[in-house]
This record gives structure tokens, C-alpha cells and sequence, in this order.
């Protein structure tokens, strides 16, 4: 059995008058979650608010009772956690349509969604939008995650190059998010963790300042997840900070030797910080 010991820090950034990102990390869970909104008049805040409380709660009570929502479409090859956590990523999507619905300055709403629940010896990862994760493992960064945008789907095909990519004012246009529909397509993955993999949900503040050059060159210097958090959000500060930023680092180690340091990674914590 694997643990992932992790921390999150998430900033407004430079430019950004409100946080529009939300994260969670749940220990007990073994749940980690980023999501960044969009809408105006604080709608964003309160999808990617709103999608996150959804998930966690809908993990929390799947786990529990042993039982998956009947929402969405779920292949059966996926694992029973894997499912649960797309499941609980259809509850999320109706959840943030509907609060859409009943305000007129909450109209068009949504939020990227990206989370990964332990299981077993594997991760369960389930992702909808523009906001990444990533697998470090013996110096080697490897995005698990596709980006749903316009711009993505562009150069799969074909039809652009990476420069003119980087280059694109298309680059925030997303061809998936929670809460815009009233159904939503769901990708999942399940990778299998080895001892001293790293793990790294971000928002795109992260991705639009940094390369993955950048981001591996943290993760390689050995700190613990919340230093290596923190220097990750320092460094899009430094960069400019054009958008709210948010990362979650966890480093995956076997359950004994998790409970043999357990009381260490106690105080660590969830640190957020807005600009003044």
C-alpha cells in the first residue's frame, strides 16, 4: 500500500483582484483536488468553490458506504475508486449547472476540475479542463493529463506548431469544463506509483509562467512538498504572476514508513496567500 504525504499553496498572483482557484487536500482520503473558475462577478470563485465541496463530499460518502452514483458515463474497465471519483465528477458538473442557472450574474459558470485519490498501488486521476498533473519519477516529469483547450486540440492534430502554441491568443479558450453543460466528459487514468514518485496538480498560473524544464528542476532538488510547493508558486510570482496560481506537491512512500514519520508531516499544511 502507498501513502502521498502533500502540501498546497495557492496565490492570487500580480494581476487578479480575487482567487478564482480552489484546492483540497484530504489525508484521510488520500484525495487531492486544484480547480480553477471562471465567470464574472465572482462566479468563478464559486464554481471551482462549489465543484471541489461537491467532490470531496461525494468521494467521502462513496468510500464509506461502498457505493458509486449512477451518473455518467463509467467504463467498466476502470476501477471501482476510479469510477467513483469520475462519478462524483458528473455530481459535481450538474451541481455547478444548475447554481448556474439561478443567477443571472452566474450565467456560463464552470471551473476546470483535476483530482487524484490513492488506490491501492495506483492513482486514480480524473480530469476535465486545463489544469495538469504530473508524475515525477527518478528525474523524468510526465504530464498525465491532457489539456481541453482549443489550442491543445490544435497542435494534436496537427494544425499548429508548439511556438506558434505558446504563441496563440487561444490559449484560455477550453473545449471542456464543470458546470457549463449539462453533461460533461470526464478523462481518467490510473498509473501505478512507485516509492519516491512525486505527484503535481497545478492551475495553468503555474504552466503560463513556467516550463516543464522549470518544474522538473524543482522537483529534482529533493525538498518536501511544501518547499517544493512554495518555490513553485514563487517562481510564477517572479515570472509575473499574470494569473491566480495554485499547486499541490505529494510524495508517495509505503504506508510503513509513512506511519514511522507520520508525526512529521503533521505540520504540514494547506498555505494560502492573497496579494494585498
Amino acid at each position: 500500500m502507498m501513502k502521498i504525504i502533500g502540501t498546497v499553496v495557492t496565490d492570487t498572483g500580480h494581476v487578479r483582484k480575487n482567487n478564482e482557484d480552489s484546492c483540497l487536500i484530504d489525508d484521510e482520503l488520500g484525495l487531492f483536488i486544484v480547480a480553477d473558475g471562471m465567470g464574472g462577478h465572482a462566479a468563478g470563485e464559486i464554481a471551482s468553490r462549489l465543484a471541489v465541496d461537491v467532490l470531496r463530499q461525494q468521494v467521502a460518502q462513496g468510500l464509506k458506504s461502498g457505493t458509486i452514483p449512477s451518473v455518467g458515463h463509467l467504463p467498466i474497465h476502470w476501477t471501482g475508486p476510479t469510477r467513483l471519483l469520475a462519478a462524483a465528477v458528473h455530481v459535481a458538473n450538474d451541481i455547478v449547472f444548475r447554481a448556474s442557472q439561478e443567477r443571472i450574474e452566474r450565467h456560463g459558470m464552470g471551473t476546470t476540475l483535476t483530482a487524484a485519490l490513492i488506490n491501492g498501488s495506483r492513482l486514480s486521476i480524473v480530469h476535465v479542463g486545463d489544469s495538469r498533473l504530473y508524475l515525477f519519477r527518478k528525474g523524468v516529469l510526465t504530464a498525465l493529463t491532457r489539456d481541453h483547450s482549443l489550442v491543445s486540440e490544435q497542435l494534436t492534430q496537427g494544425l499548429i506548431t508548439p511556438a506558434q502554441a505558446d504563441a496563440s491568443e487561444s490559449k484560455n479558450i477550453l473545449t471542456r469544463a464543470v458546470g457549463v453543460g449539462q453533461t460533461v466528459d470526464v478523462d481518467a487514468a490510473e498509473p501505478l506509483l512507485h516509492n519516491g514518485d512525486k505527484i503535481l496538480l497545478c492551475t495553468d498560473g503555474l504552466t503560463k509562467m513556467l516550463d516543464e524544464k522549470d518544474i522538473a528542476r524543482v522537483l529534482e532538488d529533493g525538498s518536501d512538498p511544501l518547499k517544493s510547493s512554495k518555490r513553485l508558486v514563487d517562481l510564477a510570482l517572479e515570472r509575473g504572476g499574470l494569473d491566480n496560481v495554485t499547486v499541490a506537491v505529494g510524495q508517495v512512500v509505503r504506508e510503513g514508513v509513512f506511519e514511522r514519520f507520520g508525526m512529521l508531516f503533521k505540520k504540514w499544511k494547506s498555505h494560502f496567500r492573497r496579494q494585498p
